[in-house]
């Protein structure tokens, strides 16, 4: 602490301490916060959902040194396996467990993965302040992070999914490239920058409509270095590419090519789907989000430009849309929406009218987002799903080679490398390609076979000359989706009702 002549401190040193110390310890409350929303009941809300079913038997894949990709379907990269298989190495993932057929000890399995998830939603609600701090300032950054800890739309992050694991490597690689512009060591934090997106990209292939945003920040953050560029771009191109050459080194290269091409054309609702079920889910986010973006472009913001646009019209161009494919942009709704907040705080200051006008209007808007965010967390929407896995694992007797297990990933991945049941197909759409080795069939009927059951006659076969032997209902039929937040459990459906269907 610096002093003037007369021996006593400076009273601006002492209020930039003091107001330092006060800026820790609302960083530490909101990350404690993040920590609760993202990970209290972590494995009964949100549900199981498909997607996660096939990561997980992916990272098992790895687990059981089977090599990184799966031999049948090149659909993504696999580093997101890989960080998973490594996250759950550590911990001696699942024999530590001590698996049983209980419904309580199959939970575990899936407990385990999603607190991964929910520690690196904590590692995100920090780096979002780091980025909105260096970017914008300590008011905004706190607001921002504050969002991403409270606001509702954030339980996507809580998902098993690839979105989920290549945030925080965005992230970083977003605040390396801010932080090149006044480090030393420049090369060596592009390089670390470089290696973080490269990361993101090989964890999933959308994000690189990231690239020109952490490019132009390494470009005009370095006096218009393109050499600074060229070494942030190599570890870009060079990790990803790891992918196909994989593929070439397993001759399945024309499989690579037929299954990514396969991405590019597959179908939904779109972007507008997406964009409507993010405005029911949290309409104060995705209002203050889009304001604010609007906002920062109009004043020619570039970060907030490149972050969401390329993404965006990404998402318009390949036609196939998932609600949680906003995972990657949702920072910068948060962000755009704090420096919209800021500054119409700054205008009410400026007015003198209510000082306490402020600070309540951040007050408000963090107890609704958390309020909201709480009756959504204390739901259970997986009981079911746990309890139909646990169903079948003591309906089908240890080495029953006579009965063929036809289920979704959300539990095949359970009765294979778990439980070690045999003739379990991981998918049971591969009824509709490969022939079924037993007479006797147990079928385990979710909401997602019953959509799936017109992809081929097969599917449909199965589901009419099978019997029902035990029915799960789940507790989403409990709320009314068309209220807020509830609107959220929309896609909360997989657990709504499971047959457990047999064949003679």
């Amino acid at each position: 602490m610096k002093s003037n002549f007369n021996g006593t401190s400076n009273p601006k040193d002492v209020t930039y301490q003091i107001n330092s110390i006060r800026i820790k310890y609302l960083l530490f409350a909101i990350l404690i916060l993040s920590g609760f929303t993202h990970l209290w009941n972590a494995v009964g809300f949100p549900d199981l959902f498909f997607d996660e079913g096939v990561y997980m038997r992916r990272a098992m894949h790895v687990l059981a040194g089977l090599g990184p990709q799966e031999a049948f379907f090149h659909d993504h990269p696999f580093f997101g396996q890989i960080f998973l298989a490594s996250m759950l190495y550590v911990i001696g993932f699942p024999a530590s467990l001590h698996p049983s057929t209980s419904p309580d000890s199959i939970s575990t399995l899936y407990l385990v993965p999603r607190i991964i998830m929910g520690l690196l939603a904590v590692a995100d609600t920090f780096l979002i302040y780091k980025i909105a701090e260096n970017r914008y300032g300590t008011k905004v950054a706190l607001i921002s992070s504050m969002l991403f800890a409270v606001m509702p739309m954030t339980w996507m992050v809580r998902r098993i999914l690839l979105d989920s694991i290549l945030l925080p490597f965005l992230l970083a690689s977003i605040l390396l490239a801010m932080k090149s512009k006044t480090c030393n060591r420049k090369s060596a934090i592009v390089l670390l920058s470089g290696i973080c997106m490269g990361l993101a990209v090989f964890t999933k292939i959308p994000v690189f409509a990231m690239i020109p945003l952490v490019a132009g920040l390494v470009y005009f953050g370095n006096q218009k270095n393109a050499k600074m560029v060229v070494l942030w771009i190599i570890p870009v191109i060079l990790i990803p590419f790891i992918w196909p050459l994989q593929s070439i080194e397993s001759g399945q290269f024309n499989l690579w090519v037929d299954d990514v091409l396969s991405q590019t054309q597959r179908h939904s609702s779109g972007l507008p789907y997406i964009s409507k079920l993010f405005f029911e889910m949290d309409p104060v986010l995705f209002v203050l989000g889009m304001a604010g973006m609007a906002f920062c472009i109009y004043r020619k913001d570039y970060v907030i430009l490149m972050w969401f646009v390329p993404f965006v019209i990404f998402l318009l161009a390949i036609g196939f849309n998932q609600y949680f494919y906003w995972i990657p942009v949702l920072p910068v709704f948060c962000i755009s929406a704090s420096v919209l907040i800021v500054r119409v705080l700054g205008m009410i200051k400026k007015e003198k009218t209510n000082k306490v006008t402020p600070y309540a209007i951040i007050v408000g808007l963090g107890v609704f987002g958390l309020a909201s965010t709480v009756l959504l967390i204390t739901t259970n929407m997986s009981s079911s799903e746990f309890q139909a896995a646990s169903f079948v694992l003591q309906h089908v007797k240890d080495r029953d080679n006579q009965t063929t297990i036809l289920a979704s990933p959300t539990y095949s991945w359970l009765f294979d490398s778990v439980f070690h049941k045999q003739n379990v197909f991981i998918d049971y759409s591969l009824a509709l390609w490969q022939p079924i080795p037993t007479k006797k069939v147990v079928l385990v009927v979710d909401q997602h076979y019953l959509i799936d059951i017109n992809r081929g006659s097969k599917l449909k076969q199965l589901y009419n000359d099978s019997k029902t032997i035990a029915t799960f209902d789940g507790n989403v039929k409990n709320y009314d989706t068309s209220l807020y937040p509830y609107t959220n459990l929309r896609v909360n459906y997989e657990g709504h009702r499971i047959e457990i269907k047999e064949t003679s």
